[in-house]
């Protein structure tokens, strides 16, 4: 991690900014999964979403 090409990157973001709408996009996908993993958290998946461990046995041969 080398903060001089940090530095380089946001020099070149000042000059050229993103458009309003690639920030618009870019902050709906931000909510956008914000918003499930609060749906995850507070309400839960339901019991057919969850993933189950395999055994050993369920492995074909």
């Amino acid at each position: 991690m080398d903060p001089f090409r940090w530095f380089l990157r946001a020099k070149r973001w000042a000059q050229n900014p993103p458009s309003e709408k690639r920030v618009i996009l870019v902050l709906g996908v931000i909510a956008a999964c914000l918003a499930l993993y609060a749906f995850d958290r507070w309400i839960g998946l339901p019991e057919w979403m969850h993933l189950t461990p395999a055994s050993s046995r369920d492995v074909m041969r």
